[in-house]
């Protein structure tokens, strides 16, 4: 697939060259056939793939080590290219892809640092973007961790591979100027919020560092998109109770006021580290939480581990944009700790055990003839728990639908 390129504007945007972006063939369902084709009254339509919390945790920096040595590829000894190898047939076919980059960038050779204040190698986002995402949201209760330099180097990194971002900045000029992408002549704007950064205090005198929700401010970022020619607009938000598949009261409170107070075309969820249902409020499609896209809590409880692609189809019909929406169930898969005999020799891992972290497309997984019963039986808990919260508040009727369907 062509990727097209994405930029930071102003109100007048460079018209991208065409995209060629065709789901014919591709063994995806929901936004059939060619994702550029006109429907309904012949309008415009294009393809979002968004998923949850990129979290990368000590034991996913030795997994990139680890591949980097068997692969020969990487930089700096890290390669977390087969980490996230499994989504990439999903990601990279849709015509923008949007991650959520949680912690904090480091140095390419470290120290790196995890809970409660993330600093993770900036190997992983050459990674994001050959995986197939386009741009990231930058604000999480992680985003000042590290300060005003962290959220510098964490931009730059994202700069440096050809990642658009939002949410956090480095200058106050940045923060007031819309992040708007060309997606197949559409000028979709992304904007992020987060609900606040721990004990973390913004430093004095930036108050733009990070964007802090407040529906006063999202409707001010909307209406500042607009006018600088957005078509759509996408909110990724930092919310919610972490480990709760429900959405909060709180959360669902303000779910209705972004849907009736609010322009917004989409509402993209994260930080709860589980998957929380998609609903569709007064028109618009609210997706509460992605889970964790890539993770590895210290205690894993297997809903960590579980996450959703949301694939969103928007279409133009009668001077207004139809969202279709779909959701691709993944699974971080986690080796056993290993296993050592009374003579102190490692034990060889039992046939069909899981011996690496690898991010895989559920469904995908699936079709493979060779997993054991074990791997079976985990993937389809995963595809099955992931559908039930999907639809726990009545969006089937509306239309939700996984994007490919559970394999017999």
């Amino acid at each position: 697939m062509t990727r097209r390129p994405s930029r930071r504007t102003l109100p007048t945007l460079l018209t991208s060259v065409a995209l060629v972006a065709v789901l014919a063939g591709c063994g995806l369902v929901g936004g059939g056939g060619d994702s550029g084709s006109a429907s309904g009254a012949g309008g415009r339509s294009f393809t979002v793939a968004a998923a949850g919390d990129i979290l990368i945790h000590p034991q996913l920096i030795d997994q990139a080590r680890a591949d980097a040595g068997k692969t020969g590829e990487g930089a700096d000894g890290l390669d977390f290219g087969p980490l996230m190898a499994g989504v990439k047939p999903v990601i990279s076919k849709a015509d923008l892809g949007i991650c959520h980059m949680e912690p904090v960038i480091g140095k390419p050779n470290g120290p790196f640092e995890s809970y409660p204040n993330f600093l993770v190698p900036p190997q992983i986002a050459g990674t994001i973007k050959d995986v197939g995402y386009d741009t990231c949201s930058t604000a999480s209760n992680h985003s000042i961790d590290h300060g005003y330099a962290g959220v510098k180097r964490t931009l730059d990194t994202l700069d440096s591979v050809g990642l658009e971002h939002t949410g956090s900045f480095r200058t106050e000029k940045d923060a007031l100027t819309p992040l708007i992408i060309d997606v197949k002549g559409v000028k979709v704007a992304q904007i992020s919020f987060a609900f606040g950064f721990n004990a973390h205090e913004v430093p004095k005198g930036k108050p733009w560092l990070v964007n802090q929700n407040d529906l006063g401010r999202i409707r001010t970022a909307e209406k500042r998109a607009r006018a600088a020619g957005a078509d759509v607009v996408i909110l990724s938000i930092h919310w919610g109770r972490e480990h709760h598949p429900n959405p909060s009261t709180p959360q669902l409170a303000f779910a209705r006021r972004l849907a009736r107070e609010t322009g917004i075309d989409l509402v993209i969820g994260h930080h709860a580290h589980v998957v929380q249902p998609m609903e569709k409020v007064d028109g618009t499609w609210i997706a509460y939480g992605l889970g964790n896209q890539v993770a590895r809590h210290d205690v894993p409880t297997g809903l960590t581990e579980e996450g959703v692609i949301g694939w969103f189809t928007f279409t133009e019909r009668g001077g207004r944009w139809d969202v279709e929406a779909r959701y691709e169930p993944t699974l971080v898969e986690i080796p056993p700790d290993p296993e050592v005999g009374a003579d102190g020799t490692p034990v060889e891992p039992a046939k069909g055990q899981v011996e690496d972290y690898r991010l895989v497309d559920v469904a995908a997984e699936l079709k493979r003839d060779d997993l054991s019963d074990q791997q079976r039986s985990r993937l389809r808990l995963a595809f099955e728990r992931t559908e039930g919260t999907m639809l726990n508040r009545g969006a089937a009727k509306d239309g939700l639908k996984p994007l490919t369907e559970l394999p017999g």
